[in-house]
């Protein structure tokens, strides 16, 4: 069926709402991961939900809030012990990676009939959002996107210069507690529809990209946002006219935007 015939059935108009909603906010997000080489901090919420997605399926619940309560619990410990323990962000993340992919891995040898089910959670597929998820989705990232447009000054003014934003009277501790929750509820939100494995590069992809492209910070954030919806719809057009996984082919798109930006800034100069 063709791209354009499918966006009458109800499943891709979740698919398309989920994505650009997510595909937006994920990019954000995911300026403010770019300026404070944060990268490996999504990819490791990412990887963490698998725990909790795991425990859900064990005890017949919904993945979804399970997994979004585990990654919020996971950010704020990472949070608290990063500034009360001499060890740096990315030692703690990779802990606290390993140990819930572990957890999560014991709890599916535990359960019998359910592998289809977590493959979908690794590898993505937004055309299986159904109308709770989208509830679920919608509603969380309305509340994010809503604090992260009140917060974007000071956002950036800390990841700018944080010893000068903290002279300034800005309460650093409890923005970047923030940003971490935000963070955390955002990236688990995304592997629903791109998958534990592809989400982080949604994060990332966007930002880096309009970084290569563009000359001010205003610029940046906008660019930012308008490749993030390229790369959902031409994603999704690319797996519905070539029946291809659709997180992957989201991510190859954006992938192959980075690589374009990159020879576009070189033939530039």
């Amino acid at each position: 069926m063709d791209f354009l015939e499918m966006i009458g059935q109800p499943f891709m108009q979740r698919a398309l709402l989920a994505g650009m909603v997510l595909g937006g906010l994920l990019a954000g997000l995911g300026i403010f991961v770019t300026l404070r080489k944060m990268a490996f901090f999504g990819d490791g919420i990412a990887h963490s939900s698998l725990a909790g997605i795991s425990l859900a399926i064990l005890l017949g619940w919904s993945p979804l809030p399970v997994a979004l309560a585990w990654a919020l619990m996971v950010a704020l410990v990472i949070w608290w012990l990063e500034k009360s323990v001499r060890l740096p962000s990315d030692t703690l993340i990779g802990i606290f990676f390993t140990a819930s992919m572990a957890v999560g891995i014991l709890v599916i040898s535990r359960t019998e009939g359910y592998q289809p089910e977590i493959i979908s959670y690794l590898f993505g597929n937004i055309l299986s959002v159904g109308k709770g998820d989208l509830a679920v989705i919608l509603t969380l990232s309305a509340a994010i996107a809503a604090w992260l447009a009140i917060s974007f000054r000071r956002l950036t003014f800390m990841s700018l210069t944080e010893e000068s934003a903290a002279v300034a009277g800005i309460r650093i501790r409890l923005h970047s507690a923030l940003l971490y929750v935000a963070l955390a509820l955002t990236t688990v939100l995304g592997v629903k529809a791109f998958g534990i494995i592809l989400v982080s590069a949604l994060l990332i992809l966007p930002a880096a990209t309009s970084r290569l492209l563009t000359r001010n910070f205003r610029s940046y954030i906008v660019v930012s946002l308008i490749l993030s919806q390229i790369t959902v719809l031409t994603g999704l057009a690319l797996s519905c006219r070539m029946d291809l996984p659709s997180g992957a082919a989201i991510v190859a798109v954006g992938t192959a935007l980075f690589f374009l930006g990159a020879m576009a800034k070189k033939l530039w100069k």
